[in-house]
């Protein structure tokens, strides 16, 4: 694995993502964030878990993400669980918003994270939904790998 570059850190990493979905291609998308948000995305406590990006309106939107109300603010806190607009080029929207509406492919958050400029980032990944079949191969794959390591390294 990649040493990170100083001041990557992950908020949220969606690991069920990448087991329920074959992730072909991902994009990095800004994200419009009120201020509050930022402040609690600070404290660590945010979730992508469920969450999945939809194009509407010639923009794309981050649906269903948690990003808990900050502990030190009053009234004017935000709604935890708002449809939050992403950030990407026209033609990456129109891109994307093909991408989905043709070849039958789910826009899932797989990172949400600082980037080394202070920024709140998040990686979108094309998915397709793997079968349960495949899931299993996956799994066995992954264990036979296991098993040929350690039974290399036992010799």
């Amino acid at each position: 694995m990649a040493a990170k570059p100083p001041g990557h850190k992950v908020l949220a990493d969606n690991r069920r993502a990448r087991y329920d979905y074959e992730i072909t291609e991902t994009v990095e998308a800004g994200i419009m964030l009120e201020g509050t948000e930022v402040k609690a995305l600070r404290e660590g406590k945010a979730s992508i878990q469920d969450s999945y990006a939809s194009p509407e309106d010639g923009a794309i939107y981050l649906i269903n993400a948690y990003i808990p109300e900050y502990s030190a603010a009053n009234r004017n806190n935000h709604e935890s669980r708002r449809r939050r607009k992403l950030l990407l080029h026209k033609r990456e929207i129109g891109r994307l918003a093909q991408a989905v509406q043709t070849k039958g492919i789910t826009l899932v958050p797989t990172k949400l994270y600082f980037n080394p400029k202070g920024v709140v980032k998040v990686e979108i990944g094309l998915g397709k939904g793997k079968k349960i079949h495949d899931k299993r191969q996956v799994k066995k794959d992954r264990d036979w790998e296991r098993r040929k390591a350690q039974l290399l390294r036992d010799g």
